[in-house]
């Protein structure tokens, strides 16, 4: 299993305003936050392995 990266002092001090942020934030909104949090790691992760597979010359057809 890979070591777990540590965060630079940037990301840091941007993960402890996210947690302000939603300490602030209801139990409905925070809910609603998460999913779409998850819906754009998601679109992140496809762009992410599209670029890899465009990088790397493996890239699927276009058929439709």
């Amino acid at each position: 299993m890979p070591q777990p990266q540590t965060l630079t002092l940037e990301q840091q001090f941007c993960q402890r305003s996210f947690e302000t942020q939603v300490d602030r934030m209801s139990e409905a909104q925070a809910k609603q936050f998460l999913v779409r949090l998850h819906e754009q790691m998601l679109c992140r992760e496809t762009l992410h392995q599209k670029l890899l597979a465009h990088k790397w010359g493996i890239e699927k057809e276009a058929t439709e």
